[in-house]
């Protein structure tokens, strides 16, 4: 078995810490030491347990494949089935996975197993005053609808505190004030998404309003200026993708824009976005890509990057120090992906194989 050497990083730079490995297996990607170190999730295919973590050392330039498994070779099944979110909160990293009804919870510098948040068909997880937040498609306890719900868990213990019932098949959410926004899709029902977004008083953790925006809900982004970025995928037929905004003030959509989103990251005053639209109509994808300035809620570019090498592009991140681009390609979703890095121009400045469907990437600060 190949052995990893895990040191936690004293840096001046909060950007620089985390996990340090020292294996004849990681590839030297770039000469650059000012990018931020990160985690990449790896989706993998359903149903064969090939949820993934790789490790970008900003410190060294280096990219680590798959260190979860030898980091914690106790942990017979690793991450498990399907990687769905990843964020970090505190001094933990929470990987939610799908498949495996679990919250994978990490030490965020060593990536060592801490323990695991339970929750059914878990799907996008949020933080707020110590409490987790995670969404799942599972029926809520009493629904006749398939309404799914939001449970609330400890971050200290990481027990399951309070459950509260959504709209069906929720997906991502945002945390505004002392509000929790959640994105439902209704995605199992083709023929009758949902189309709301469900707002949650974080103190009594009830639903206090629900918000129409449009059908098949899943991207909730907060920007700087109380404002929420949402995209709908439509029905990938005579209903196209589009991109709401709902300002928390007003709990109301002020706002939209007629792009096609399927991902998207806010940075500063700009949503660097993704799309990658299917037609059931021409049976292909359209893929494009995109910034709006979140200031002023208008199209600034609709191409910052052209590389014709990208496949499927899947999942997006800014670095929040240099402003570098980060795209995966999921390709076929059978192989490995691959990772791209581009700086603020668009230009490329490296890039890796990943593990299959890489999906989420999440920096260390």
């Amino acid at each position: 078995m190949r052995k990893w050497i895990f040191v936690l990083l004293v840096l001046s730079a909060c950007r620089k810490s985390g996990t340090d490995s020292s294996s004849s297996e990681a590839t030297h990607v770039t000469d650059d030491t000012n990018q931020s170190s990160f985690y990449l999730l790896n989706e993998g295919n359903m149903g064969l347990n090939q949820t993934s973590l790789d490790y970008f050392n900003g410190a060294k330039g280096d990219y680590n494949l798959n260190i979860y498994g030898e980091i914690n070779p106790s942990i017979v099944k690793e991450l498990g089935d399907v990687g769905n979110d990843m964020k970090v909160y505190g001094n933990k990293l929470y990987a939610v996975i799908n498949g495996s009804d679990r919250v994978e919870v990490m030490d965020k510098h060593t990536a060592k197993h801490l323990g695991e948040i339970s929750v059914r068909s878990c799907r996008y997880i949020s933080f707020y005053n110590g409490k987790a937040y995670v969404s799942s498609y599972a029926a809520a306890s009493g629904s006749t609808d398939g309404s799914g719900f939001v449970a609330e868990a400890d971050t200290s213990t990481f027990e399951v505190l309070r459950t509260v019932t959504v709209g069906r098949q929720p997906e991502e959410m945002a945390v505004t004030g002392s509000k929790l926004y959640v994105a439902n899709s209704g995605g199992y029902t083709s023929s009758n998404y949902d189309r709301t977004l469900s707002v949650i008083d974080l103190s009594s953790f009830t639903v206090t309003q629900t918000i129409d925006v449009a059908i098949n809900l899943q991207h909730v982004k907060a920007d700087g200026y109380g404002n929420l970025y949402v995209t709908s995928r439509g029905n990938y037929d005579d209903i196209p993708s589009k991109l709401f905004i709902v300002s928390t003030t007003k709990d109301a959509v002020t706002d939209s824009l007629s792009l096609a989103i399927s991902n998207l990251a806010i940075q500063g005053d700009s949503a660097y976005i993704i799309s990658v639209q299917w037609s059931n109509i021409t049976g292909a994808n359209t893929i494009g890509y995109g910034i709006v300035n979140v200031k002023t809620k208008s199209i600034v570019s609709n191409g910052f990057i052209q590389n014709q090498a990208i496949t499927t592009p899947y999942g997006i991140a800014v670095d929040p120090v240099t402003r570098d681009i980060l795209i995966t390609d999921v390709k076929d979703y059978l192989l490995p992906g691959t990772l791209y890095c581009f700086d603020k121009t668009g230009a490329k400045k490296w890039s890796v194989t990943t593990g299959n469907i890489p999906s989420v990437i999440t920096y260390i600060q």
